[in-house]
């Protein structure tokens, strides 16, 4: 079942090093409804004109893990564009999706799954029709941080389990030649199904996704955020309470900094596959409710307990991670 929750401030605990997180996918149980505004009608209309419904994947997959969530939104009459995240270099990717934002006339509600969030965090900086955040699963980075860096916050994220290992063990490192950081990141597939499925998916899916998996630069996770729109636009957020990849109390603590309004779901972090009648009803919610305040955006309850393994990391000074330092 569902829960939404209040997520109590955590005191930071001593970083590792970092991890890349990310990719696509589906989320979990029924949803229920947060403080700040009320119910929005069954088919999350408000008013007259529907606002545009823009998907943004993340490492390790493509547009079309968002085929069954593009499907149902179609279905309730929303236009909807699942766009192609480039997955290179995040100021880059932010201003790929920017630009295709500022082609669409009317609101916007803009949706980010895993490192798709951080593209959306930067790219919706200062583009006014941008009503809604949604992240699934997803980074909500603030300024001067990195995804690699906050995926290495808490414990919880399984791209390594080896902290002396050059490249973490989950991934396959391809080199683009040039410096030796220039590298593209594969999950491996024996990896696949625990790291970004939890193991909630059949073996003949699971190597179908792991085979047509898109890889992410190094660079991408490792360069820090440069705006930070969910400062100024209200946000929703999926948790999933398996998250294997970023982990799942860190996005806990991205989704209470960003004072979202936050549903758990009993899921993977690849949530579009094995959830998406959930993803799909926090999008319909964040389309379909008037715009709240930021001050009354937010969760309440009690803070789950932590789960997940710990966070192990890649030393300082490897060829894809760097060590991340926090007060």
């Amino acid at each position: 079942m569902a829960h939404i929750r209040h997520i109590l401030a955590r005191r930071s605990l001593p970083l590792a090093v970092l991890l890349p997180a990310a990719a696509v996918m589906a989320a979990g149980p029924s949803l229920a409804s947060e403080g700040g505004g009320s119910a929005p009608p069954t088919d999350g209309t408000s008013g007259s004109a529907k606002p545009t419904i823009v998907l943004v994947h993340g490492y390790w997959a493509d547009a079309s893990g968002w085929d069954r969530i593009v499907e149902s939104l179609q279905a309730q009459g929303y236009p909807v564009v699942a766009t192609a995240n480039p997955l290179r270099s995040l100021s880059g990717d932010a201003d790929h999706l920017a630009a295709r934002l500022r082609s669409i006339e009317g609101p916007v509600v803009l949706v980010g799954h895993s490192y798709g969030g951080a593209v959306i965090t930067n790219a919706a900086a200062g583009i006014p029709n941008v009503e809604s955040l949604v992240y699934i699963a997803g980074f909500a980075p603030d300024k001067g941080e990195t995804a690699f860096q906050l995926a290495a916050k808490y414990p919880g994220s399984r791209v390594t389990d080896d902290p002396s290992a050059p490249v973490p063990t989950a991934l396959n490192a391809v080199p683009l030649g040039g410096d030796a950081t220039n590298v593209d990141l594969y999950l491996k597939p024996e990896k696949f199904g625990d790291v970004f499925l939890s193991d909630r998916l059949g073996a003949s899916r699971t190597q179908v996704l792991a085979a047509t998996q898109r890889p992410a630069t190094a660079a991408s996770g490792n360069e820090p955020t440069q705006a930070v729109a969910w400062k100024t636009v209200p946000s929703w957020y999926l948790v999933p309470t398996d998250d294997r990849t970023i982990g799942t109390d860190n996005l806990r603590f991205m989704a209470e900094r960003a004072k979202a309004t936050t549903v758990e779901v009993d899921a993977p972090h690849a949530v579009m596959e094995t959830n998406p009648d959930d993803v799909t009803h926090l999008i319909l919610r964040a389309a379909g409710d008037s715009r709240p305040s930021l001050a009354k955006t937010g969760t309440s309850g009690r803070t789950a307990i932590l789960g997940g393994t710990a966070v192990l990391a890649v030393a300082a000074g490897t060829v894809i991670v760097i060590r991340a330092r926090r007060a």
